[in-house]
């Protein structure tokens, strides 16, 4: 399950429409120059990350997921269909994890 980021409350900058809530909104993180969108609905949880001239690397993305996320939850970034990308910053990556099931995942010796 997400944990919502009341840790992170200083960095709030705004909450998303009349639905926001301490699970739906937006986060500028200034020491490390990161915008981070946020939300649970849907049968998702979801997390965009996103820096003004350059993509997020390895360790945001790692940051992120600890920041959002139990350690043992596995969550995943996901490469759609060309014909179903939507491109609205050209620096955002995304980490989701569905609410309704286990992601899947490989055995570990294949992934280490």
């Amino acid at each position: 399950m997400m944990r919502c980021p009341n840790h992170l409350e200083q960095y709030r900058v705004a909450v998303m429409g009349d639905e926001g809530d301490a699970c739906n909104g937006f986060l500028m993180i200034k020491p490390k120059g990161l915008a981070v969108q946020f939300s649970d609905g849907g049968g998702w949880e979801h997390v965009s990350v996103s820096r003004k001239s350059k993509v997020p690397s390895y360790e945001d993305l790692c940051w992120i997921k600890d920041q959002f996320w139990n350690p043992r939850d596995t969550v995943m970034q996901l490469h759609v269909p060309k014909k179903d990308h939507v491109n609205v910053h050209p620096y955002c990556l995304h980490l989701w994890r569905p609410t309704d099931q286990e992601i899947p995942r490989p055995p570990g010796i294949m992934v280490g």
